[in-house]
C-alpha cells in the first residue's frame, strides 16, 4: 500500500503548477487556450488526489492543502465573471452591435411591429380628431397640445432639467422593460407593447400635429429620438428573440434554450439601457432648452447618422492582422 511520503512525493509537482497558474485566476478567461485547458485537467487530477489523500488518511494538512487548491480551482473556471470597467467598454465596443447584427430579423420584425401603429398613429390623428380620442383620452390629448402651443424658447431651470432626465429615465426604461420582460409570454408580450406603444406615441405626435404646434413638438423630440426609439425597438427584438427561444429551443429544454441565448439577450439589454440613459440625459438637459431649432434639428442629425453606423460598422475588423513572416 502507497505511503503518505510517497504519495505527497509522486503528486506534488502537479499541485505546484496548478497554485503557479492559478496566480492570477480572477483573469483566467484572459489566459491563452492551452493554459485554460491544463487548469482543468489538474483540476480534475486534484479532485481525484484529494479523495484519494482521505482514503489513505493522509492527515488534515495534506487534504486541507487539496481542498484549497480544488476550491480556487473551481471558482476560477466556473464562477460568474466580474464586472470590469473594460467588460463594459467591450459590450459597447464590439458586444452590443454585433449581437444586433447577428439577430437583425428580430430588429427589423420588432421595426415593423412598432413602426407601422406608429405611421397609423400619425396618420389617423392628422385626419381625424375622433380618431385620436379612440386611442387617447381627449383631456390627455388636450394636454399635450396646450403644453406644446406654448413652445420652448425660453428653455427650462437646470433644476427642472435634472428632475425631468430622472423622469425620462424612469418612463422609457419602463416602456422598454415591459417591452423586453414580456416577451418571456412566447414573444406574445413584446409583439403587443411595440404595437402599443407605436399606436400611442404615433397618435400624441399627430394629433399635437394637427392642433398646429408640430413645429414646437418635432423640435423637442428630434434630438433625443435617434436613441430612445431605438432603444425601444431593440429591447422589443430582444423580447422577441426569448420568445422564439421558448419555441424553438434546438432540442433543449426551454429554461435550457433560454440559457443558451443569456448572453445575446443581457448584451441587448444593457446595449439598449445605454442609449435609454443618453436619451433621457439629451431630453432633460438639451430638447427643452432654448437653442435655435435649426441647431437641435443638426443635432438630431448627427444624432441618427452616429446610431446607424455604430450599429453597421461597431465592432467589425477593417483591417486584418498580418501574418508572421
Amino acid at each position: 500500500m502507497q505511503t503518505r511520503d510517497e504519495f505527497v512525493a509522486e503528486r506534488s509537482a502537479r499541485w505546484a503548477e496548478l497554485e503557479a497558474l492559478l496566480i492570477d485566476d480572477r483573469n483566467l478567461y484572459a489566459q491563452k487556450p492551452t493554459s485554460i485547458s491544463r487548469i482543468v485537467t489538474l483540476y480534475r487530477a486534484v479532485c481525484a488526489d484529494l479523495m484519494r489523500a482521505r482514503s489513505l488518511g493522509c492527515g488534515p494538512d495534506v487534504t486541507g492543502h487539496l481542498d484549497a487548491i480544488a476550491s480556487r480551482a473551481h471558482n476560477a473556471l466556473y464562477g460568474p465573471e466580474p464586472y470590469r470597467l473594460r467588460s463594459a467598454w467591450q459590450l459597447v465596443k464590439t458586444g452590443f452591435p454585433q449581437t444586433l447584427r447577428r439577430r437583425f430579423r428580430f430588429f427589423l420584425f420588432a421595426l415593423v411591429l412598432f413602426g407601422a401603429p406608429f405611421a397609423l398613429g400619425v396618420g389617423g390623428a392628422l385626419h381625424s380628431s375622433e380618431f385620436a380620442y379612440g386611442v387617447i383620452p381627449k383631456q390627455m390629448l388636450e394636454e399635450a397640445a396646450e403644453n406644446y402651443s406654448r413652445g420652448i424658447e425660453a428653455g427650462r431651470g437646470s433644476g427642472q432639467d435634472a428632475m425631468m432626465a430622472g423622469f425620462y429615465v424612469y418612463n422609457n426604461v419602463g416602456i422598454a422593460f415591459r417591452c423586453f420582460a414580456t416577451g418571456v409570454l412566447f414573444g406574445l408580450g413584446s409583439v403587443f407593447f411595440l404595437v402599443y406603444n407605436g399606436l400611442l406615441i404615433g397618435t400624441l405626435l399627430g394629433h399635437v400635429i394637427a392642433s398646429g404646434s408640430g413645429h414646437n413638438i418635432l423640435t423637442f423630440v428630434c434630438g433625443h429620438t435617434p436613441f430612445e426609439l431605438t432603444a425601444i425597438v431593440v429591447s422589443g427584438a430582444a423580447g422577441l428573440q426569448m420568445g422564439w427561444a421558448l419555441v424553438e429551443t434546438g432540442g433543449r429544454t426551454r429554461i435550457g434554450s433560454l440559457r443558451a441565448q443569456g448572453r445575446e439577450l443581457l448584451e441587448l439589454v444593457l446595449g439598449a439601457a445605454l442609449m435609454l440613459l443618453i436619451a433621457a440625459a439629451i431630453e432633460g438637459f438639451w430638447s427643452a432648452s432654448a437653442v435655435a431649432a435649426p441647431v437641435k434639428w443638426a443635432f438630431s442629425g448627427v444624432g441618427w447618422t452616429v446610431v446607424i453606423l455604430y450599429f453597421l460598422l461597431g465592432g467589425r475588423r477593417f483591417f486584418k492582422p498580418k501574418a508572421a513572416a
